[in-house]
């Protein structure tokens, strides 16, 4: 069962953001399910890792846009990519020592963070890159 289930309310307007987007929210569902069924640590290790790999890709992405475009928000927004990847490299870092496990607060907190990013910081930008012409 998706931990996240992608609608349109999820949407920011722009086809390659949303595209890398629904790619984020299903490595997300990807975890739960294999934390669900007990999948071994090699296989959680293996889905936390690409989820780290691909949400810098991802952040990487926005953020050229952001220079392109001369985004006002800019700063913050990218204070913001930057506390998320500190908080999952350290998750990554106490998971792979075997300091922590994957539970339900880890996964509660990387779905309401990827919802309340998506839905609050990352709308923000729509009507400023479709005016740029960005769709």
């Amino acid at each position: 069962m998706a931990i996240i289930n992608w609608n349109e309310n999820l949407s920011v307007g722009v086809v390659e953001i949303d595209n890398q987007h629904k790619k984020l929210v299903g490595m997300l569902n990807d975890l739960s399910d294999a934390m669900k069924a007990r999948k071994g640590n090699e296989v959680l290790g293996k889905i936390i890792a690409d989820l780290l790999a691909y949400t810098k890709t991802h952040f990487a992405a926005e953020e050229k846009y952001f220079t392109k475009f001369g985004y006002p928000d800019t700063a913050e927004h990218k204070k913001e990519h930057a506390g998320f990847i500190q908080e999952i490299t350290k998750f990554k870092a106490d998971f792979d020592s075997g300091k922590i496990s994957v539970s339900i607060d880890v996964m509660k907190f990387l779905s309401a963070w990827l919802q309340k990013h998506i839905k609050g910081t990352d709308q923000k930008y729509t009507k400023f890159f479709n005016d740029n012409g960005l769709k």
